[in-house]
C-alpha cells in the first residue's frame, strides 16, 4: 500500500534558496495536505534486488531566513512506496541525469513528475524546433563555418549550450567574429544553439507556467543593468506581466504538445513575443516568485491537478 509520502529527487538542500525556490514551495503545499516529504540526491538513487531505492531523509520544510528545513529521520526508501516522485534536480543534463531517468523508469506504479522517459526524450532546447516558426532566427550546430555564416547574416547573436541552465555559459557575439573564442565554445559544448539577438530583452522576457497542459500564469524577468540575461539567479528582477493573445495561442500549442508527451509541469519563455527556445521541463522554476507578485498559489493547482 502506498504511504502518504512525496519523494523529491533534488540537489543538496544546502544549495536551495528558500526565498524563490519552487521545490520548497511545492513541498510546503504538500505538507499542508498532510504528506510526508522524503528528500534524496540523485547520487543516492540505486537498484537492489531489481527494486529502486533512495538513501535520503524525511524532512520538514518551513520558511525561515536560516533554518528552512529540519531533518526528521534518515531512511533508505523503496521508492514505489511513495505516492508521487518529483524530479527537481537542476541540469546540466549530463550522463548522471540520464542514468537517473533510466533507474526511475523501472518504477511502474508511482506517479513521477515529470515523466523520466519524457525528460530523457525531450531536449529542452532541441524540442523547440517543433515550434521554430514562432522563434527568432535559430541555428543548432557545432560546425564553425555554419556558425560564422549565421553571425555574418544576423550581426548580433546569442550562443547557448544545448544542455545548459540558469543563464550559465551564454555568450553574446557582436558582428566581429573571434575565431579562437568560437573554437573554445564549440570545444567545450559541442553542438550549441545560436539565435539572433532580440534587443527587446532589455524590457524583460516572459516565463509562462504550464501545469497539466494548461496555461496558469506568467512573470516577466528584467535583466539587471548592463546584462542581457533574464535569469533571476543572474540578478534579474521579476515583475508582473500579461500574456498577449499571440503568446497565448503559441503557448497553448506548446502546452498541448507537452501534455501529449507526458510533461506535466513546464516553463515556456518568450522574448518580444517570440519563443526563445527554452522550454523548461527538467526543473521548472518561478512559482514562489509568481505567488509573491500575485498572491496566487500555483502549488495548490499543481497538487490539485495531480489528484
Amino acid at each position: 500500500m502506498k504511504s502518504k509520502t512525496i519523494a523529491i529527487q533534488g540537489d543538496s538542500l544546502n544549495k536551495l534558496y528558500p526565498k524563490t525556490d519552487t521545490t520548497i514551495f511545492l513541498a510546503i503545499e504538500a505538507q499542508k495536505r498532510n504528506y510526508k516529504v522524503f528528500y534524496y540526491e540523485p547520487n543516492n538513487l540505486y537498484i537492489k534486488n531489481n527494486e529502486v531505492y533512495a538513501k535520503g531523509f524525511y524532512v520538514k520544510f518551513h520558511y525561515s531566513e536560516k533554518d528552512y528545513y529540519k531533518i526528521i529521520s534518515k531512511k533508505n526508501l523503496k521508492l514505489d512506496k511513495a505516492k508521487i516522485i518529483l524530479i527537481r534536480q537542476d541540469p546540466p543534463f549530463n550522463l548522471q541525469y540520464i542514468i537517473t531517468t533510466h533507474i526511475l523508469e523501472k518504477i511502474k506504479n508511482t506517479k513521477i513528475v515529470n515523466n523520466p522517459k519524457a525528460i530523457r526524450d525531450i531536449s529542452e532546447k532541441l524540442y523547440s524546433t517543433e515550434f521554430i516558426n514562432y522563434m527568432p532566427k535559430t541555428l543548432f550546430s557545432s560546425n564553425l563555418e555554419e556558425i560564422n555564416k549565421f553571425i555574418r547574416a544576423n550581426k548580433k547573436i546569442v550562443i547557448k549550450p544545448i544542455n545548459g541552465y540558469g543563464g550559465n555559459n551564454i555568450y553574446l557575439i557582436k558582428n566581429k567574429i573571434n575565431k579562437i573564442k568560437l573554437k573554445e565554445i564549440i570545444h567545450k559544448n559541442g553542438h550549441v544553439m545560436c539565435q539572433k539577438f532580440l534587443p527587446g530583452i532589455k524590457n524583460g522576457d516572459k516565463r509562462i507556467f504550464v501545469i497539466n497542459g494548461k496555461i496558469k500564469g506568467a512573470i516577466s524577468r528584467v535583466p539587471k543593468k548592463g546584462s542581457f540575461l533574464s535569469n533571476l539567479s543572474k540578478g534579474a528582477t521579476a515583475k508582473l506581466t500579461k500574456i498577449n493573445s499571440s503568446e497565448m495561442k503559441i503557448s497553448i500549442k506548446v502546452a498541448k504538445s507537452l501534455k501529449k508527451n507526458k510533461i506535466f509541469f513546464a516553463g515556456i519563455d518568450f522574448i518580444s513575443g517570440k519563443l526563445n527556445g527554452d522550454i523548461n521541463i527538467t526543473s521548472p522554476t518561478g512559482l514562489k516568485t509568481y505567488y509573491d507578485l500575485t498572491g496566487i498559489n500555483l502549488a495548490k493547482i499543481f497538487w490539485d491537478e495531480l489528484k
